[in-house]
C-alpha cells in the first residue's frame, strides 16, 4: 500500500514537473511580449508623452518593462527549479511570480484609472502647451511633439485651427504665419501663412480628440496585456504549489 502510494506520488510529481516546465516556456515567451509592449509604448509614441503633465502613462509602460525583465529571469529560474526538482528554488520562483503578478495588476489598474481621467487632462493641457510653449526658448521637445502630432493625425490646433490665434508664438513675434507649417496638408516653408481649408487641416478638426482616441487605445493594450499575463501567472503559482507539496511528500 505504501509502495503504491509512493508510486502514485512520483507519477504525480513527474506530470506536474513537465506541466510546469511547459508553462515556464510559455511564460518566458509572454515575458518577452510584455517587455516588447512596454518598450514599444514608450519608444513609438514617446514624443506625445511630453504633451501630458501626468506621469501615469509612462509609469504604466515602465512597470510593464520591469515586469517583462523579471518574467524573463523568473522563467529561467522556474525551468532550472523544475528540472532539478529543487524545492528551495521553487519557493523563490513562487515568490517572484507573486511579485510580477502584483506589478502587472498595478500596471493594468493604473492604465484603467488614467483612462478615466484622460479627457480632462488632455483638454486642459494640450491647448495650454500649444499656445504657451510652441516655438518658445527651451521648449524644443514640445515644439517637435506638436508638429509631429499635427502631421501624423492630420489636425490643426487643440480644438480647431483658431486656437493658434492666441499663441505666444504668433503674438510675440508679430509673424505673418496664421498657423504652424505642420498644419499644412502639403508641408513647405511658410505654408502656414494661408489658413484656407484647401491648404491646412481646417475642417478635419482639432488634435485633442484624435490624441485621446490614440492614447486610450494604447492604455487598453497596456491594461489588457498586464492583467492577462497576471492571470496566466495564477496557473503557474497553482502548479508550483502542487509540485512543492508533492516534492515534500516524496521526501518521506
Amino acid at each position: 500500500m505504501e509502495t503504491q502510494r509512493k508510486k502514485k506520488n512520483t507519477c504525480g510529481t513527474i506530470c506536474l514537473k513537465y506541466l510546469l516546465f511547459l508553462f515556464n516556456i510559455c511564460f518566458w515567451l509572454a515575458g518577452g511580449a510584455v517587455l516588447a509592449v512596454g518598450v514599444w509604448t514608450l519608444v513609438d509614441k514617446s514624443d506625445y508623452v511630453s504633451l501630458l503633465n501626468s506621469g501615469f502613462y509612462s509609469a504604466s509602460a515602465f512597470i510593464l518593462i520591469v515586469a517583462g525583465v523579471i518574467v524573463t529571469l523568473t522563467g529561467i529560474i522556474g525551468c532550472c527549479a523544475t528540472l532539478n526538482e529543487k524545492r528551495s528554488l521553487l519557493i523563490v520562483y513562487l515568490v517572484l511570480l507573486l511579485c510580477v503578478f502584483l506589478l502587472e495588476i498595478t500596471a493594468g489598474v493604473l492604465a484603467y484609472v488614467y483612462q478615466q481621467q484622460l479627457d480632462d487632462e488632455l483638454r486642459q493641457n494640450l491647448k495650454l502647451n500649444m499656445q504657451q510653449k510652441y516655438l518658445q526658448p527651451g521648449q524644443e521637445s514640445i515644439t517637435l511633439s506638436v508638429d509631429k502630432l499635427q502631421q501624423e493625425f492630420k489636425c490643426c490646433g487643440s480644438h480647431n485651427f483658431s486656437d493658434w490665434r492666441d499663441s505666444e508664438w504668433i503674438r510675440g513675434e508679430g509673424t505673418q504665419q496664421l498657423v504652424p507649417d505642420s498644419c499644412c496638408k502639403t508641408l513647405s516653408s511658410l505654408c502656414g501663412r494661408r489658413d484656407h481649408p484647401s491648404n491646412i487641416y481646417r475642417v478635419e478638426g482639432g488634435c485633442v480628440e484624435k490624441l485621446e482616441d490614440y492614447i486610450r487605445s494604447q492604455l487598453y493594450i497596456l491594461g489588457g496585456v498586464g492583467v492577462g499575463i497576471a492571470f496566466l501567472q495564477l496557473v503557474g503559482m497553482m502548479f508550483t504549489c502542487c509540485l512543492c507539496r508533492n516534492l515534500k511528500e516524496d521526501l518521506y
